[in-house]
Parts: structure tokens; sequence; C-alpha cells
């Protein structure tokens, strides 16, 4: 048996299971995701940094990309645990920029060691960054009701108001574009077209 995304058997994968939001389109890797995790209301805080870690590294990058490498980037950052991430030092910087198995940017690293600093700050302040980051959608998911995937917002008030706040928090790389896209891997939109199996299933 194939091990796929979050341990997801690969084999589970039909192509022709049902209509679907177009982006994936025949990638295993971006099937599984679609399939079991975009757009699911998340609220467990280590997910929700895993997140923020990816979606950073994405900048300027296509997701396929990010998640061809997720596995790699889950070893060389501790399974994303951010209260290790908050202690590298510069040793272990220069580990990651000597890792091929992720991207290797050093801003982005630093960045991710920041923001990892950033996040337990949060909890401390909030009890969860999930009681913080949900604030931004009055602690429900927002349902777009797209119809097409042209019709896919890559901004909105909402991730305004989250970039903002987390730049004034000390978070790096979380422009509002890549607020947004945190927003729909963390199911606080819904951007599932209609006709998709899973717009109704988050």
């Amino acid at each position: 048996m194939l091990v796929g995304v979050q341990g997801f058997p690969i084999f589970e994968i039909n192509l022709n299971r049902m209509e679907r939001c177009a982006w994936p389109s025949t990638n295993a890797l971006m099937i599984q995701y679609h399939d079991h995790e975009w757009g699911v209301p998340l609220h467990d805080d280590k997910k929700l940094f895993e997140f923020l870690v990816l979606d950073a590294f994405q900048a300027g990058l296509s997701w396929q990309t990010i998640l061809n490498k997720r596995e790699n980037f889950r070893k060389a950052f501790d399974d994303f645990d951010y209260h290790k991430i908050a202690d590298y030092d510069t040793a272990k910087e220069d580990q990651l920029m000597n890792d091929a198995g992720i991207i290797r940017n050093k801003l982005k690293i630093k960045a991710t060691i920041g923001n990892a600093k950033a996040f337990i700050r949060i909890q401390e302040e909030y009890g969860s960054f999930d009681a913080f980051i949900w604030q931004f959608t009055s602690y429900k998911t927002i349902d777009n009701k797209l119809n097409a995937l042209s019709q896919t917002p890559v901004k909105s008030m909402e991730s305004d108001a989250m970039s903002k706040v987390l730049i004034a928090k000390g978070f790096k790389f979380v422009g509002s574009t890549i607020c947004y896209a945190f927003m729909q891997a963390a199911g606080m939109v819904n951007d599932h077209v209609e006709k998709c199996f899973r717009h109704g299933e988050v």
C-alpha cells in the first residue's frame, strides 16, 4: 500500500470519484490534499502553525512544489514543533540552508524561527493561537459560494486585517495574499466551488 499526505492511502484516490475543484488536476498529492485537508475547519494549534510555515515558504512558488517537499519540511523543522523551532540557533539555520529537501531561502528560514516565537507569545496572550486567529472570521467559516475557479479571491478584507495584526505582532511573510491562502487551508473560508463534492462536506 502506498501512503500519501498525512497517511491517506494513494489507492483511495479515484480521479472520477466525484466532481471536484479543478486546481488539483490529476496530481495525486494535490488530490489527497484537496479531498482530505483543504478547507476543513482547523482548530489544532500545531496544524495551524504548520500551515503558517508552509504558506510562508510558498511565497513566489506553487503549492504543488510545497506539497512535494512537505514531509522534508516536517523532518527538517522537528515536526513543526514551534517550541523547538523558537530555540533554533545559527548552527541550525546553517543546517537548514544546506538541506536540499526544503526551500533553502534564508529569509524564510529566519522568518519561521521568528514566527514560532511570535506564535508562542500569542498563545500566552490568548490561551491558544486558534482563539486568536479565528476572530478574523468571527469564529465561523466564510462560504464564498464560488461557481468557478476564476472567481476565487486572492485576498479579502479579513485577510487584510489578519495580515496587519500579524505583522504588528512580529510575524514575517504574512502579507494579505499569504494570509488568505492560510485561511483557505485552515477552513476559515470555504473556497471549494459549489459543484465540488467537498463544498458541502466542509
